[in-house]
């Protein structure tokens, strides 16, 4: 997603308010948008901790600031500047990390971001926006970038079929219909079965639901997507992210605390950081059973 990144930042960057701090980072990508803006990109260097505290001093004058870095390095390693002032003092600062989940599988757990949004939704104010697809990252950073809180964005590879057109952007979006039970979903993994899902008959096709934003108190379910939950009585929910902290145990709470009641709740996750081998985002996802043939397995 990141020439989709490139794209809507530079549309962005019209507004001279605007600056983009980078990590050392985008690197025959982003040359563009430093074309773009100009003084107003700053490779900050391998100081994230550094370029979160700038960005929040720069957010605290009024400044659009954007921060970008591999996932755990713009999350993890400046946890307790992204804590103490960005968070603590509600400041509108947008921190976007590329290769989310599995990503950066090959380099190994200093890689994996599979914790990322769960940690991040534990302190006050946050947003996070995962697309699901290229296409809506346009859409995505417009939210974003008009966002009065302090946002967290997941990048990923968009996996959709060839042919398959994904509907307009928006922070719950049914993708496919069936009498099957339900499924939810977050990020690009959802893409990896559209067509499988799509290809089944009715009568077990689940109903496919993507999610994008969280958390779920401001973003919660559609009345659609309750109901439909009445009815079947039966979840499973696809992350490629931990199970502690993710869309899978707030999905939970969330039903739990609004008394509706399931049969079957089924939770696909990312299982661990180490494995004896490592390899691409494919072969992780592989090993914490996020393979698309795993995935339709637990779907029916």
């Amino acid at each position: 997603m990141r020439q989709e990144l490139c794209d809507a930042l530079i549309a962005r960057a019209k507004n001279p308010n605007m600056v983009f701090l980078t990590g050392d980072l985008g690197f025959m990508a982003l040359e563009p948008l430093q074309e773009a803006l100009k003084s107003r990109f700053i490779n900050a260097g391998i100081a994230e901790q550094n370029m979160i505290s700038v960005a929040a001093g720069m957010s605290h004058e009024k400044l659009e600031s954007w921060v970008y870095s591999i996932a755990p390095f713009c999350y993890a390693r400046p946890f307790e500047q992204i804590r103490n002032d960005v968070a603590f003092h509600n400041l509108p600062v947008k921190i976007i990390g590329n290769g989310g989940g599995y990503g950066y599988g090959v380099m190994g757990p200093t890689h994996h971001a599979i914790e990322d949004y769960g940690i991040l939704l534990t302190l006050p104010n946050i947003r996070v926006f995962v697309p699901a697809f290229n296409e809506d990252v346009a859409q995505v950073i417009e939210v974003v970038g008009n966002c009065k809180h302090p946002a967290y964005l997941r990048l990923g590879r968009g996996e959709i079929a060839k042919d398959y057109s994904p509907p307009p952007y928006s922070a719950w979006r049914k993708i496919t219909e069936g009498d099957g039970k339900v499924v939810i979903s977050i990020g690009p993994i959802a893409g990896s079965i559209i067509e499988k899902c799509q290809s089944m008959d009715f009568a077990i096709r689940p109903q496919l639901w993507i999610v994008s934003e969280l958390p779920l108190k401001h973003n919660p379910p559609p009345e659609t997507l309750i109901n439909a939950l009445k009815q079947t009585k039966k979840l499973t929910v696809i992350e490629e992210h931990v199970a502690q902290g993710g869309l899978g145990s707030s999905l939970a709470l969330y039903l739990f605390e609004h008394a509706i009641k399931l049969d079957e709740f089924n939770h696909c996750y990312a299982k661990a950081h180490h494995y004896k081998t490592y390899g691409s985002q494919t072969f992780m996802r592989a090993q914490s059973e996020l393979d698309v043939n795993s995935l339709i397995k637990n779907v029916l």
